[in-house]
């Protein structure tokens, strides 16, 4: 396969002002990360600070309704309440190890923002939060939480004001800025070699619930599903069961409110090929190129385009991409929330939905693995809203 590409997806699409500091990344990658003492530190931060490994759980209640055995992929219980800090810890410590004095990362839910400030404290750095405007408004609590952590908080007012425009803006931050600064991406799209190295810092969470299920029950599940926005949290699951050809692999897109004519964060079943935050994937695009504008409940879904990898993964066939409307994704946050005691984070809430309306599908007796990739309170303004019939 060639450099930088996952079939005919990837690339590296940039100015080539950013081509030293993406070149510098690259050479981290095979120079620094693979080294012991990388890999002590690192593996320290992830167990004594975030609090892995995070564990799988076994839903009783939900598990006798459905007629099959689901299982859920703890993430929301790291530190700061989702699967970011993973790769915050991963980044904000290889730009620690490059000589770098400053993080700066984009943020849509706010999660990987909260995680790159937390990482940036932990580790000495200074930080700089990029949010669209739009975001910011219904992410306040994770706005107060960045900032507590000693981030400052820059609303981003262009385009649509959410996760893409906050993606331009961090780029362009970062021409200006690369001999001080590292651009802690947060997901597994964007200009080679991000979707790799985001896709290595996730991949433990894989690594993990493949031997915790073989322990817990003695065999690999039949179907393993996660959320996809830009990816990361997906892919990092996936990726240890990619070779495992029974293994089902199912990715779940946010179709908002799924009436006709209004926008979804869709590409991989709405979208068609193109060039977006310099990686060629699949995009919600007009005829003419133009991105559209996306949708979901949920902020951290809200993207118009999405990680190479997966747009491979899917033209490969060996995933699946299923997409939940915002209805049904509130009425599996509630009903995780009132039969297991657990509230996930909406992103999460759509991994489950797609299994709750696939249960004929499924099949009785088999195995779920569904990858809870964060916690629900930073929804809670909007869940509210929405079932009060206030909101979206």
């Amino acid at each position: 396969m060639k450099k930088g590409y996952f079939g005919d997806f990837g690339g590296c699409f940039v100015p080539e002002l950013l081509m030293p500091p993406l070149q510098e990344v690259e050479h981290a990658m095979s120079d620094i990360m693979p080294s012991s003492g990388f890999q002590q530190e690192l593996g320290d931060l992830l167990r004594d600070y975030a609090g892995r490994p995070t564990p799988v759980t076994f839903c009783p209640t939900l598990s006798k309704e459905l007629g099959f055995n689901l299982w859920l992929k703890r993430e929301d219980l790291l530190h700061t309440g989702a699967h970011k800090i993973n790769n915050a810890l991963g980044q904000g410590l290889l730009a620690k190890y490059m000589g770098k004095k400053r993080l700066i990362a984009e943020t849509g839910a706010g999660q990987h923002g909260v995680a790159t400030a937390a990482a940036a404290a932990r580790l000495g750095l200074e930080c700089t939060i990029y949010m669209g405007a739009e975001d910011v408004d219904r992410q306040l609590s994770n706005v107060r939480r960045m900032r507590l952590l000693g981030a400052d908080v820059h609303p981003v007012q262009s385009g649509s004001r959410t996760l893409k425009d906050a993606i331009n803006e961090t780029l362009r931050v970062w021409i200006s800025n690369q001999a001080t600064t590292h651009y802690c991406f947060g997901t597994a799209a964007g200009p080679h070699p991000f979707p790799t190295l985001v896709r290595e810092f996730q991949r433990v969470i894989g690594r993990e619930a493949r031997a915790q299920m073989m322990e817990a029950t003695g065999r690999l599940p039949d179907v393993v599903v996660a959320c996809v926005g830009g990816g990361s949290n997906a892919i990092g699951m996936f990726h240890e069961f990619i070779k495992e050809v029974d293994v089902r692999l199912v990715g779940v897109e946010a179709a908002g409110t799924g009436e006709p004519g209004c926008f979804n964060s869709a590409p991989l079943n709405l979208g068609t090929p193109g060039v977006l935050h310099g990686n060629y994937t699949m995009l919600l695009q007009t005829k003419d190129g133009q991105i559209e504008p996306s949708h979901s409940i949920s902020a951290g879904l809200d993207y118009p385009g999405v990680g190479p990898e997966h747009a491979w993964l899917q033209k490969s066939g060996r995933v699946h991409y299923g997409l939940v409307k915002d209805a049904n994704a509130l009425a599996a946050f509630t009903r995780l929330c009132r039969t297991e005691g657990i509230l996930p984070a909406l992103e999460s809430s759509h991994a489950l939905a797609w299994v709750l309306g696939h249960v004929a599908e499924i099949g009785s007796g088999k195995t779920v693995l569904v990858n809870l990739s964060g916690r629900g309170d930073k929804d809670m303004d909007i869940i509210r809203k929405a079932l009060d019939g206030e909101g979206e």
